[in-house]
């Protein structure tokens, strides 16, 4: 963003500063002019393009881009890795509840150019002049909007199948936040080894399974969880937990009525949403306070875990979630 400029000080100030400027002047011939250098460097770099493979194809885009509109799910994960766009469109209150504050700060910073991916209002994205576009999005709001953003700056856009690391690996190759992305990395895989090694025995002899239940859910119902944080669990950590069958759906598309919950009896450990505080979230609140799920084992033993998931699409949320879920696994009964 850019800085907001200094207010003026009065004719005495700007004399001096005028003086100086003359001053500086007559000597910049007898010196190295390293402010000019510095200026055209950072222009050089600002002008200077590579490759981007993407859905959309192979795109040049700036090395170094300086004005970039982030639309659809682009928005949190280059934030994520430090980054300030000039446009977004519009996130959830939830999804910002859980940001960082910096992070917020950063998004209420940009202009808010749609309400989502295909409602993009591009007369107003055109007037933030762009030098990049990151878009994350539907094939469909890619066939209303995708050609027109592409008239305005070098678009990127991915399809919503894109894995979360290869997404955040892409969105830091175009975005210029490398830097960013290799720290989270590095925190990602020490965070995984730690849970690994601390609590090795209880993963690999013991049955879990992830259940929740979003705010769209109809009531008197709950899902099984086999996609967003218990796939990270699931798949970098090894934790035993229930999945479709390959070229199902996911189980978490199947919503079970509250009488279902006692088939969660036939596993060792339950984890389950809580929020930032270590409240059940307030979707799964109905859940928690049935007699149903009071009586499960896991529950009555101190082996239903309230684990903490702010997102799944970018290093920095899964981080977060890692943190949670080794606090709550160290709080098993006879754990190593």
């Amino acid at each position: 963003m850019s800085n907001t400029p200094l207010i003026r000080r009065g004719a005495a100030l700007a004399a001096v500063l005028m003086s100086a400027s003359l001053v500086l002047t007559a000597c910049g011939g007898d010196g190295d002019d390293t402010g000019g250098k510095a200026a055209a460097t950072r222009g050089d770099k600002a002008a200077e393009t590579h490759s981007v493979k993407a859905e959309n194809g192979t795109i040049e885009v700036p090395v170094d881009p300086r004005r970039i509109v982030t639309i659809g799910n682009t928005n949190l994960p280059f934030i994520d890795l430090g980054g300030e766009p000039v446009g977004v469109t519009e996130v959830s209150d939830s999804d910002l509840d859980v940001l960082p504050a910096e992070q917020r700060t950063a998004y209420e910073a940009a202009e808010i150019v749609g309400s989502s991916g295909g409602e993009v209002d591009l007369e107003k994205l055109a007037t933030l002049k762009p030098d990049l576009i990151l878009v994350q999005f539907s094939s469909d709001d890619w066939d209303k909007v995708g050609k027109r953003l592409e008239a305005i700056a070098p678009t990127v856009s991915w399809g919503l199948d894109t894995e979360w690391k290869a997404f955040a690996d892409a969105i830091a190759q175009a975005g210029n936040v490398a830097d960013a992305l290799s720290q989270q990395k590095a925190e990602f895989k020490e965070k995984v080894t730690t849970i690994q090694e601390t609590y090795g025995k209880i993963i690999n002899g013991t049955s879990f399974v992830d259940v929740s239940r979003g705010d769209w859910s109809d009531p008197g119902t709950f899902y099984i969880a086999d996609i967003g944080c218990s796939e990270i669990a699931r798949d970098d950590i090894g934790l035993d937990l229930p999945e479709a069958a390959e070229g199902k759906d996911p189980l978490a598309y199947e919503s079970l009525p509250f009488e279902r919950i006692g088939e969660l009896s036939r596993y060792d450990v339950i984890t389950y949403p809580v929020d930032a505080e270590g409240r059940p979230a307030e979707p799964f609140k109905p859940v928690a306070g049935t007699n149903t799920w009071k009586a499960l084992p896991a529950v009555s033993s101190g082996r239903a875990l309230g684990v903490f998931c702010p997102g799944n699409n970018s290093y920095g949320p899964v981080n977060q979630y890692l943190d949670s879920l080794g606090s709550a696994l160290a709080t098993l009964p006879g754990k190593q």
